[in-house]
């Protein structure tokens, strides 16, 4: 018998430190074990053994040992908890999710979750052999490597990912496949499949808890060597990694948004460092820390033929909204001579806000300082809580009966499709559509089938999606990311209409057209002209003079309460034992979910060291925390403020 240090796979973090037990000859670091955790029993994960156990207490035996993990998946966890500010046991988690008894034998999520895939083509192009060569030599090398694979929509990167993962398969390798959201999959897990067969499994939070743990044991036993999922496949158990492919690297998706908030990008890239593997992560729109940090292989342009020219419809000279004149006139010649359109919308329901005309107020959330938004079923929902309630008739201050709807969302875009050219086929994808296991998947497949049909959607109809018969995109409003108060908003709105414009005209002439109030705004203006080197030089020149990513990182603590002042006076203590960096707040944020939040953000060189010592003062202050009902999240490297 030997004595080991285990961290109990527990949330709390005043418990976020290693306990001794005593464990069998031959357990090492990486095993899951059972053991008794005060007046329960927890699983927790062995970190190294062989330590003299505390003088004076007597270490309880584990209880049992429940499986192993790949030590290179503990030491990625320690660091996800040391860099992101969260405790061991709940980065611990991750790699070591609990498993589920097996309930019998069940479809692959493979089988059902798949549209079909392409044939492998002829030959690749030059800049395609080019970058496929550069990833193999660094699979050979064997030193850990992280490259950007940038090319517009339509270049190939998908095929260097299935040819690069068939490279790491020779050598006896395994490959992750990251996508950054379940819309994705479908399609991916089609064009994998149709190339490797059975070695494909799929890891998404849409996979029930079954699903989830006969593919994880596929993966840890060797049957399933590539695994393409959304962030959290990033922690899946491949043992022998040869490679990571980050497909549409830029999403903001790719943030995990409770703790430990990690980034699937920033993991992938440390993952690669530790298992000597190559991290490629590939975009026609790569976000401007990996632009300005990353050895870049380019692609080039389409390889069917250049991208689809853009129009801009100058809402300020229309009548209509959301459908404009330029707009139904491009959907009525689909109507007339087939094809598909694919409209981006990026707001659900029916209108994002009800206001009251006489007296100015705007329906809020009861339980969240945000508009509550009307769906077609006559309800107003809050899309932060999921508190619903019906449309009101009447204003409740002042009794007016004079409710306007203001703005447009995709249910609204769908009903008037519906009266204005019923002749097409609407499918709308968006949360409230998808909600149903299959449903996405059958959405895309009536897509993939139809002629003379609309895809109606959120942002999830811009992302990675190849469609034969496109020929028209459209978005419908360009403005509503841009007047965010986040210094990503330009940057979001330029990836967000660049990306659906190539979905248009992939396999024949395309059309593109953007709706928008500001046609001389910067990222729609670049956008229109496919300028993605301009647009990154100019978004780093500005990043550059504001001390924002990639030249400084964020670090953002948000503390929640049931009053204004508790958040407020947490922080303040917490920021009296930040190291002297460039502290801002703390400051109020919108109450969400019943709950009053404040923040503070630092802009530093050193986030690991910030986010640290933050998770140590959370520790110490977590029991009078508790009571007071506060709780806390470090956030390094935040997608939104």
């Amino acid at each position: 018998m030997a004595f080991a240090s285990v961290y109990p796979l527990v949330t709390a973090r005043a418990l976020a430190r290693e306990f001794t037990y005593e464990v069998p000859d031959g357990v090492g670091p990486g095993a899951v074990v059972e053991v008794r955790f005060g007046n329960a029993r927890r699983r927790g994960v062995v970190t190294e053994i062989g330590i003299p156990p505390p003088e004076g207490v007597e270490a309880a035996p584990v209880e049992r040992v429940v499986e192993e993990l790949p030590p290179a998946l503990v030491e990625l966890a320690l660091w996800v908890a040391s860099y992101y500010g969260s405790t061991p046991g709940r980065a611990l988690a991750l790699v070591a999710p609990l498993k589920r008894k097996a309930r019998g034998e069940r479809p692959r999520p493979a089988e059902r979750d798949s549209l079909p895939g392409e044939a492998a083509p002829a030959a690749l192009s030059e800049s395609q052999h080019a970058a496929l060569e550069r990833i193999v030599r660094a699979i050979d090398a064997g030193v850990g490597s992280n490259v950007l694979l940038y090319g517009a929509t339509g270049s190939g990167k998908t095929e260097v990912y299935l040819q690069a993962c068939a490279a790491a398969l020779e050598r006896g390798l395994g490959a992750i496949v990251l996508v950054p959201e379940i819309a994705l999959t479908p399609q991916t897990v089609g064009r994998f499949t149709a190339r490797f067969g059975e070695r494909i499994a799929i890891l998404h939070s849409a996979l029930s808890e079954a699903e989830r743990r006969d593919e994880r044991e596929r993966i840890a036993s060797g049957e399933a060597r590539i695994v393409v999922g959304a962030r959290s496949a990033v922690f899946a158990p491949v043992a022998g990694l040869g490679v990571i492919c980050v497909d549409e690297e830029h999403d903001p998706s790719y943030k995990q948004e409770s703790d430990p908030r990690y980034d699937a990008r920033t993991v992938a890239a440390k993952r690669a460092s530790l298992e000597r593997a190559v991290a490629v992560f590939g975009s026609a729109t790569p976000r401007p820390e990996s632009w300005g940090r990353l050895e870049r292989l380019e692609l080039g342009g389409r390889l069917a033929g250049p991208l689809p020219p853009v129009r801009i419809v100058d809402l300020r000279r229309e009548a209509g909204y959301p459908l404009s004149a330029p707009l139904l006139a491009e959907l009525g010649a689909i109507a007339e001579r087939g094809g598909k359109a694919i409209l981006l919308l990026n707001r659900r329901g029916v209108a994002p806000a009800l206001h009251c005309r006489a007296c100015g107020l705007t329906l809020r959330c009861a339980n969240c300082d945000v508009a509550l938004v009307l769906h077609r079923d006559a309800t107003m929902r809050c899309h932060h809580c999921g508190h619903a309630e019906p449309e009101p008739q009447t204003c409740a201050v002042c009794g007016s009966a004079e409710l306007a709807r203001l703005g447009a969302g995709t249910q609204r875009l769908e009903h008037e499709l519906e009266a204005r050219l019923p002749e097409l086929e609407r499918i709308r994808l968006d949360a409230d559509a998808v909600e149903k296991p299959g449903a996405l998947a059958a959405a895309l497949s009536r897509f993939a089938a139809a002629d003379r049909a609309v895809l109606v959607g959120t942002q999830m109809v811009a992302k990675g999606h190849h469609f034969s018969g496109v020929a028209l995109a459209a978005v419908v409003d360009a403005d509503t990311g841009l007047g965010l108060p986040d210094f990503r908003a330009e940057e979001r709105t330029f990836q967000l209409l660049t990306q659906l414009a190539g979905r248009s005209g992939r396999d024949a002439p395309g059309r593109v057209l953007v709706q928008t109030f500001q046609p001389d705004a910067r990222a729609i203006a670049l956008a229109a002209n496919h300028d993605v080197t301009r647009f990154l030089t100019g978004e780093l020149e500005r990043r550059r003079e504001l001390g924002y990513p990639p030249f400084r990182h964020l670090v953002r603590i948000v503390v929640a309460g049931p009053d204004p002042d508790g958040p407020l006076q947490a922080l303040t203590e917490v920021r009296a034992g930040l190291p002297d960096d460039d502290v801002l707040g703390p400051a109020p944020l919108l109450r969400l979910r019943g709950r009053y939040r404040a923040q503070l953000v630092a802009k530093t060189d050193h986030p690991r060291r910030i986010a640290t010592q933050a998770g140590r003062l959370l520790s110490a202050a977590a029991p009078a925390m508790r009571r007071a009902g506060l709780t806390a999240v470090v956030d390094v490297d935040p997608q939104s403020l």
